[in-house]
Parts: structure tokens; sequence; C-alpha cells
């Protein structure tokens, strides 16, 4: 019983270590707690970036179909750039970046 004198009345309130438990509880102990919370945060920013991106190269595609569907000079440049097609009388070079030495 003597030590019980020693420890200070603040320490002693049990509305305070209710207060203190819970806060040490949600901080680190809980399912949601404060890291994971944060980390979450992050994610979501990191996926709301990705979703604007692909919103963003969606939208360009459309332009890019739109035009495809309407201009027959599109759809032949169109396939002399990604499929590399060419006309009877031409020559098609490929020209790659070189490969950097380590």
């Amino acid at each position: 019983m003597r030590f019980l004198n020693q420890i200070p009345a603040w320490l002693k309130n049990k509305y305070l270590l209710t207060i203190v438990g819970f806060v040490v509880w949600m901080l680190f102990f809980d399912d949601r707690d404060f890291f994971i919370t944060a980390q979450k945060r992050q994610e979501l920013g990191d996926l709301q970036k990705s979703k604007q991106y692909y919103q963003t190269l969606i939208g360009d595609t459309h332009k890019e179909l739109d035009q495809l569907k309407i201009n027959a000079f599109t759809i032949e440049k169109y396939a002399r750039e990604k499929f590399l097609m060419k006309r009877d009388n031409e020559d098609v070079f490929v020209i790659q970046p070189a490969k950097e030495i380590k």
C-alpha cells in the first residue's frame, strides 16, 4: 500500500487511463489503426492518379478512333505507323534505338 501513495494523483485518474488506453489501442492495435489508414490513403492517391491517366488515355483513343472512322488519310497514316505497312513502290526502314552498354 505504501507504493500507491507514491503514484501521482493524475496517474490514478480512471478517465485519463481510459482515454490513454483508447488512444494506444486506436494507434497501434486496431484493424484500422493510424498507420494502416495512412498507407491506404497513399494507395488511394496513387489509384486516383492512375485512374486520371487511364481516363486521359481512353479519351485520346476515342479521338483517334473518331478520326479513323472519318478520314481515309488518317487510316493510311495509322497503318504505316503502327503496322509498318507500305505502298508497292516504297521501302520501309525501321530504326531502333541502340541498347545501352553497362
